[in-house]
């Protein structure tokens, strides 16, 4: 099938295979190796994007799904060589470890803070409560959302 999907801003088309998961659209057709695929059940959330502005696991999303749809994966948070204030947080709180779920963590993130400016620890922990990190205790990454809550331009 052909399907023309917007990620990041540019429009690509392409034929696919209509069994063909967005996850492995985006990393092997498109070569956006920043969503990562790890558990293939939509339990961890390492595969988050958004699309149309909705935080969704791609593993459980067929690229044709997709077609005609804005996709914004972790490589689009950077805008005009500036990183995210996200991006900014999880290096300023160490809000990362290993990486692997990091993506999804700030897609998640990001999602939040566009909805609730100054959210509070539970609100955030649940937001991040379909992610998965291995590493951590999420404390770094609660600490995280909060820098960029506080260091967002678009404050309340």
């Amino acid at each position: 099938m052909r399907i023309t999907v917007t990620v990041n801003g540019q429009p690509y088309t392409k034929d696919v295979e209509p069994r063909l998961l967005l996850v492995h659209f985006l990393r092997e057709e498109l070569a956006l190796t920043g969503t990562h695929w790890g558990c293939d059940t939509s339990n961890c959330g390492v595969c988050t994007v958004h699309l149309d502005g909705v935080p969704v696991k791609s593993c459980t999303v067929l690229a044709v799904m997709a077609d005609g749809h804005k996709v914004t994966t972790v490589e689009g948070l950077e805008r005009d060589g500036e990183l995210d204030v996200v991006q900014k947080a999880f290096v300023e709180c160490h809000g990362l470890q290993c990486g692997f779920c990091t993506p999804g963590m700030l897609l998640t993130a990001r999602w939040l803070l566009d909805h609730e400016p100054d959210p509070d620890e539970g609100e955030i922990r649940e937001a991040i409560s379909g992610q998965l990190c291995r590493c951590t205790g999420y404390e770094n990454i609660v600490r995280s959302v909060r820098w960029a809550a506080e260091h967002s331009e678009a404050k309340p």
